[in-house]
């Protein structure tokens, strides 16, 4: 959620910014909102300020036994008109809140201006896309020849968009899951291993909700949401608190089961494992002073990179226009591994600075240690990453032609020593 102050200052600035991913908000109803929440608590403030001079007086003339039935009549009235205030200051305050959820975070002034996706800029490429000698198969038709992805059983089973690892698949998705948890610890990040369930404030709190209640699975009859990412409960963790200066930056890395409901993606990505009901993935979280979080996300970028690379698949990054990023981000760069199925680059992370946006909305704040105020802490996000999607371009990239994928050397240790599927 921004800052209303920000609004109130530079709406303008906001608007031209907003413009850039696309989004029209008119801010004259929430300035007009904010103007008249302001005068209210100001008349309150007086009216509680003429109750306590009349209470006073009351108890000054009862002492004194003089009579103050007029001036107990008047203190009524003023309570009366105080509570008056209140019941419009909720309501105001009420549509205020509603009005904030529902604007996006404006992106900073270095992304780039852009519609849609092809207007991402690209920041580097890593890797040699690979060249074949023979036909290759896209990941769907590989996984089911070598039995490691059964779809058939998955849709029996559940529906359409997921998936049965089995075997060997099924170790390898464990093997990405450990090596991904291994190389983020090495890189200071703490393993968590939080809940797949949480509660609306948490996806509140990170900004799926409200306005994205058709994106996420809930559970019926019970208050909670199967969560879209591990994002979710990994920043809620310091929801309502207020961390010391001392301890941030705070790292955070975790795997959980992601659930999505692909609003909106009828169509898209219908075959193999790319656009999944449920996938796994590991998640990078970090909570940091302001003046840290752009070196941060430039770190966090590199530390996603760094798995691409020990695995041994081509990427590149890009960094996204204003038009192609999501509600909460001010500033994202996408990762994006080659597909050969494709004939293209595919994201598989996406790394993401939000500046203080969550940290106001799930009240997460810190106390430097020279001062008795608190500021809103800055939180960043990305994947490190989406097992499904690495485990499709492990297949696509390393296929042979005999029909068996090569395992990446750092994969190995964790199948006993496996080479090959296949």
């Amino acid at each position: 959620m921004m800052d209303m102050r920000r609004i109130r200052d530079n709406p303008e600035e906001i608007q031209a910014l907003l413009a850039k991913k696309g989004v029209v908000v008119d801010l004259t109803r929430i300035i007009d909102q904010d103007q008249e929440r302001r005068r209210l608590l100001t008349d309150m403030e007086q009216l509680k300020a003429e109750r306590n001079r009349v209470s006073l007086e009351v108890a000054h003339k009862k002492k004194a036994g003089e009579n103050a039935d007029a001036l107990v009549e008047e203190m009524r009235g003023v309570g009366d008109r105080i509570s008056g205030f209140e019941a419009r200051l909720r309501e105001v305050d009420a549509a205020l809140q509603e009005e904030m959820m529902a604007i996006p975070n404006p992106p900073l002034k270095d992304v780039p201006d852009g519609a849609t996706a092809e207007d991402n800029v690209e920041v580097r490429r890593w890797g040699m896309v690979p060249t074949f000698s023979f036909e290759p198969k896209p990941h769907w038709e590989l996984g089911e020849a070598l039995g490691v992805l059964d779809f058939e059983r998955a849709r029996k089973i559940a529906g359409a968009r997921f998936t049965v690892f089995a075997g060997v698949g099924a170790e390898m998705a464990r093997a990405l899951v450990n090596f991904m948890l291994d190389h983020n610890r090495r890189r200071g990040y703490t393993e968590m291993a939080p809940p797949y369930l949480a509660n609306r404030e948490s996806l509140v709190g990170t900004g799926q909700l409200p306005k994205f209640a058709d994106d996420v699975f809930r559970v019926v009859p019970h208050e909670y949401y199967l969560i879209p990412t591990a994002e979710v409960p990994l920043t809620n963790l310091h929801r309502d608190e207020i961390l010391n200066e001392k301890d941030l930056p705070i790292r955070y890395t975790g795997y959980t089961a992601s659930f999505r409901a692909e609003a909106g993606a009828a169509g898209r990505d219908t075959r193999g494992i790319i656009r999944q009901h449920q996938f796994d993935k590991v998640e990078l979280v970090q909570f940091t002073k302001p003046e840290d979080s752009a070196d941060a996300l430039s770190a966090m970028v590199e530390d996603a990179e760094d798995v691409l690379e020990q695995l041994g698949l081509p990427y590149r990054t890009v960094l996204l226009c204003g038009g192609d990023m999501g509600f909460t981000q001010e500033k994202t760069f996408d990762l994006e591994v080659w597909m050969p199925s494709y004939g293209r680059y595919v994201e598989i992370s996406s790394v993401s600075l939000f500046g203080d946006f969550q940290a106001r909305r799930a009240r997460i704040r810190y106390r430097r240690e020279t001062s008795k105020k608190t500021e809103l802490v800055h939180t960043l996000n990305g994947s490190a990453l989406a097992i499904g999607r690495t485990f499709a371009a492990i297949l696509e990239n390393f296929q042979e032609a005999q029909g068996r994928v090569v395992v990446p050397a750092v994969l190995q240790p964790y199948l006993d020593g496996r080479t090959r599927l296949g």
